[in-house]
Order: structure tokens, then C-alpha cells, then sequence
């Protein structure tokens, strides 16, 4: 049984035989008083929103595009006298009109359930399904027809277009996920790495195996277990891989994150020319800051978003 020293701990190690003296040696070089854990978390963000991260304006327009000429026609139905009857006639001549209709219910969907006194139906828009009459009462029982008719807007092009705007506010979750790789990238970038060349994106174990001849067998569990990291930077003396994440907001998922990454920095170490890099950030970090805490004190390679600012990519890839 081995005893490895990772900065004031103590780690008990029953497996690995060999104590790599390099490794020992480059965690003794850390200056300690360079990194004090409760100055590096005060600095964390609460939030890390770009400018495109509230309305991806480029996916409204071009989902408007995309119906722009069936909603010109439904224009045409704008302050209509007898907006019912009008509405018949479009839809018989250009029944195409009708795949703009659950926008204008804010529905993403060639499908609408609707149901009341009268029955229950499951409305199709990508083809009828119904009688024109049936979707006339669609129409009308959803206030359509009002919104059209009375003055309510001048112009069912613009309307869209707010409609699709407020839909895509629902994408900002998704947006939000990749708010910090995009940044870790960024800084990669500014460093002076061109992806596919020197970085890789989200990059499996086996793939860096199989491109440097490297063996990882200490972080797959001999090839049992499949890993991915956000980034992978490759430089003449070293391979690093990266993980990135932000939390916001608290959860058991940051204790768990914290244990998994201290594991995996302990295991990496034990690898001749790979480095672990880890790049987080965020206030929700205040609720697990205990974990966190183990983790930074024997992980040499975490970093937050103002380090990536003082130019650490530079400083550990050079």
C-alpha cells in the first residue's frame, strides 16, 4: 500500500506500485501561498451571459422565412368584413396557409388537441385532417380570428416575428449549457491554438489514444470506461484535458462533480505527458464550497474565469 502527499493530504493508494518522482516534484513546486481557496471563490461570476444569449435572432428570422409567404397571405385577412367566409376561401385555394397557423398560437407543433362541449379534436396543420368549416371553428374558438379582425395587429409578419422572439427565450437553458465551453474555447483560441489542428472538442478517451499512442488505462479503468472532455489541447511536451462547467445555482450535482474531478486528478497524475485540466466557475459554488475546497486543495490544474482572464491557458501550456 502506497501513501501519496497531495498538498497537506494524505491519499491512501492500494493499487498503482509505481510513485512517479516528476509527479511528486510538481506538486512540491506549487507555491501554496499563491493560491488561497476563499480569495480564488469570491472571485466566481453569477452569471456568464453573452449578448446572444437572451434571443437568438438569426433562428427567429429564419424560422419566420419559413412561412413568410403563407403569413402574407393570411394578411390578407387583416380588418376582413366577413373574416369567416374569407378564411374559407384562402384555405380552399391555398390550404398550405394553414402550416403557419400554430405559430400564431406560439406552438411549435404540426398538431393541436383542443376539446370542449362540442367535442374533442386533434387539429393536423401539416394536412387536414378536418372539414375547412372545422378549422374555421379552430379559428374562431381560439381567438384567431378576433386578433385578425379587430384591429388587434396590423401586420401578422411582425407578430410572428414576436412570437418566434418569446419562443426562443425558452432556449436559453440549452444556450446556457454552452455558455462556458464557449468561453474556455475563446481564451484556447486567444492563446494561439487552431481547433482540429493543436485543440480538440469534445474528444473520447479512446479517440486520444488512438491519435497519440498514450495510455490512459488509469482514468478508463483499463478501457472499461468511456470519457469525454470538453476540450483537448495537444502541445509538443503534453496533453491536457479539459473539462468546463458553471453552476449558477446549488445542488447535489456540484458535490458530486467536485469528488468525480478530485478522482480524476489523482488518477491523471499517475500519467507520464497528461495534465487534467478543470475550468469552473459560478456562485452556486458557495453551497458546496467544502468539496470544492478538497478538490482545489489537491488538484493543481483548477482554474475559474479570472484566471482564464490573467492568462493561465498561457502559463500551462507553455
Amino acid at each position: 500500500m502506497l501513501l501519496h502527499l497531495y498538498r497537506n493530504h494524505i491519499v491512501v493508494n492500494a493499487v498503482r506500485p509505481v510513485v512517479r518522482l516528476e509527479n511528486l516534484a510538481k506538486l512540491e513546486a506549487i507555491d501554496m501561498s499563491k493560491r488561497d481557496f476563499n480569495k480564488w471563490l469570491a472571485s466566481f461570476r453569477s452569471s456568464i451571459s453573452d449578448y446572444g444569449y437572451y434571443v437568438d435572432f438569426s433562428k427567429v428570422f429564419r424560422n419566420v422565412d419559413n412561412v413568410k409567404v403563407e403569413l402574407n397571405m393570411l394578411n390578407s385577412l387583416i380588418n376582413s368584413k366577413n373574416i369567416e367566409m374569407d378564411f374559407k376561401s384562402l384555405l380552399a385555394r391555398y390550404p398550405e396557409v394553414m402550416k403557419c397557423i400554430p405559430l400564431l398560437l406560439a406552438v411549435r407543433a404540426n398538431e393541436i388537441y383542443a376539446m370542449d362541449e362540442d367535442g374533442t379534436y386533434l387539429y393536423q396543420f401539416d394536412k387536414a385532417n378536418y372539414s375547412i368549416e372545422q378549422y374555421a371553428v379552430f379559428m374562431r374558438k381560439t381567438g384567431l380570428f378576433d386578433l385578425l379582425q379587430k384591429h388587434i395587429i396590423s401586420n401578422i409578419i411582425d407578430y410572428a416575428t414576436g412570437v418566434e422572439t418569446g419562443l426562443d427565450s425558452n432556449g436559453r437553458k440549452n444556450r446556457g449549457g454552452h455558455l462556458m465551453e464557449n468561453l474556455v474555447e475563446r481564451f484556447i483560441v486567444k492563446a494561439g491554438f487552431k481547433r482540429d489542428v493543436n485543440y480538440f472538442k469534445e474528444m473520447y478517451i479512446h479517440e486520444i489514444v488512438d491519435k497519440w499512442d498514450i495510455d490512459l488505462s488509469a482514468i478508463s479503468n483499463h478501457g472499461k470506461m468511456e470519457k469525454r472532455f470538453d476540450y483537448v489541447v495537444k502541445t509538443d511536451k503534453m496533453i491536457y484535458g479539459i473539462e468546463t462547467n458553471f453552476y449558477s445555482s446549488g445542488g447535489s450535482k456540484l458535490n458530486e462533480t467536485a469528488r468525480s474531478y478530485k478522482t480524476l486528478a489523482i488518477e491523471s497524475d499517475a500519467i507520464k505527458g497528461f495534465t487534467f485540466v478543470w475550468f469552473t466557475d459560478g456562485k452556486g459554488w458557495h453551497s458546496a464550497r467544502h468539496n470544492l475546497e478538497e478538490t482545489f486543495d489537491i488538484m493543481e490544474h483548477i482554474y475559474c474565469i479570472k484566471d482564464l482572464e490573467d492568462g493561465i491557458v498561457n502559463e500551462i501550456t507553455k
